[in-house]
């Protein structure tokens, strides 16, 4: 059955409105998720408060055993490149010398250098990114903003993709560009 461009401009215009309730739906969800108990990732324990909007850090798990974070550390200041001249002795970010403290800073330096994406703060299990700025005193940690790789999975940055892609879609339609399989 052969469709009119009437036919076609309805359909399109019911895709949209339906993508936009999506949209919609996903950013209540998006909210929610963050409503959620943070968990706790204040090392050192001076650490700042403050967020700001689209930088995150990735900090070490106050739960993670202590064999874990030795290794963890090995591998990002070892194999993983990062760069762990802050908490060598004497370094802005040496004190307080605890593991908690160094592989926080090792694997946010880890976060950083690879583009921030969740992938790069797992370390076994022992690390979680946080929108809390774990930097205090002289000790500062690096911060980016979220990598494009990283909001490719965010709902609304695919969602808004998909709504772009239909639009463009209907247009084409409408003004009689695209080749109809009927």
């Amino acid at each position: 059955m052969k469709k009119s461009s009437k036919e076609w401009a309805m359909i399109c215009g019911l895709l949209m409105a339906e993508l936009f309730m999506v949209m919609g739906a996903a950013a209540g969800v998006q909210e929610k998720a963050e409503a959620v108990e943070p968990i706790p990732t204040m090392s050192p324990p001076e650490g700042n408060t403050t967020f700001i909007e689209g930088r995150t850090w990735c900090v070490a798990r106050p739960g993670a055993s202590q064999f874990d974070l030795e290794n963890a550390i090995a591998w990002a200041c070892g194999l993983g490149g990062a760069d762990c001249s802050g908490v060598q002795p004497g370094a802005a970010c040496y004190r307080p010398d605890t593991l908690l403290a160094h592989a926080s800073f090792a694997f946010n330096s880890y976060y950083q250098q690879n583009g921030n994406s969740d992938v790069a703060c797992y370390f076994g299990g022992t690390a979680a990114i946080t929108t809390r700025d774990p930097s205090y005193g002289s000790c500062k940690y690096l911060a980016s903003e979220t990598s494009a790789a990283s909001r490719l999975f965010e709902g609304d940055y695919l969602v808004k993709k998909l709504l772009e892609i239909l639009v463009i879609l209907c247009l084409n339609v409408r003004l009689g560009k695209c080749t109809r399989f009927d």
